[in-house]
């Protein structure tokens, strides 16, 4: 199996990327057999979606496709996303728009969100509102929201604190769920019972 992961920061040194890192080094220790796909927006940001994409030009094939090859191999996906200003950060508002029908269509998602203070729900609830219409993307009950960023998972397996422990658990235990999920919905994916020909589009 492989898991996507993509921090939304535009940052190049962020928390988000710190957090994906942690994340990484989690499903090793935990998962070993489980692949990981890291696009940090920060330092690979992707061309703004316009109608040239469907037009899949080179510029498009070049930029674009060897990103979709990797999500498309994937089983399930991880977006971290940082709290600015209330919001989910424009590049992986855009990311979401350059997915279709391949890339994340009925796999199991995590939001974990990323706040300096005590922040980090809106992103959660922007991203279950607007991502996964055409996206056809599952996200998962769970979400991990980690605020106060900067004191929590600096060291890996090693917490610094009880906040740390807390929030390293509450990881663990939803990449746990979410490695389950894309075991089982792998059976939906092949069942036959998909049909984006007919139906292209949520709605």
């Amino acid at each position: 199996m492989k898991i996507a992961i993509v921090s939304g920061s535009h940052r190049v040194q962020s928390q988000s990327k710190k957090v994906a890192q942690f994340i990484i080094k989690m499903l090793k220790a935990d998962f070993p057999a489980v692949e990981s796909y890291y696009l940090d927006l920060g330092i690979h940001p992707l061309p703004e979606w316009d109608e040239s994409k469907w037009e899949n030009s080179d510029d498009w094939r070049t930029k674009w496709s060897p990103v979709s090859s990797e999500l498309t191999e994937s089983s399930a996906f991880i977006a971290i996303s940082p709290e600015w200003g209330g919001m989910v950060p424009s590049r992986l508002k855009n990311f979401f728009l350059l997915c279709d029908q391949n890339e994340l269509a009925h796999k199991p998602g995590l939001i974990v969100t990323v706040s300096s203070g005590r922040g980090g729900t809106y992103p959660v609830a922007e991203l279950r509102i607007s991502s996964y219409k055409n996206t056809r993307l599952l996200w998962i009950p769970e979400q991990v929201i980690i605020q106060n960023v900067e004191t929590v998972l600096n060291q890996p397996f090693a917490a610094t604190s009880d906040a740390d422990r807390l929030i390293q658990d509450r990881l663990l235990y939803s990449l746990r769920l979410l490695v389950k999920y894309g075991e089982c919905l792998s059976a939906l994916r092949n069942s036959g019972v998909i049909d984006h020909v007919r139906f292209p589009y949520g709605i």
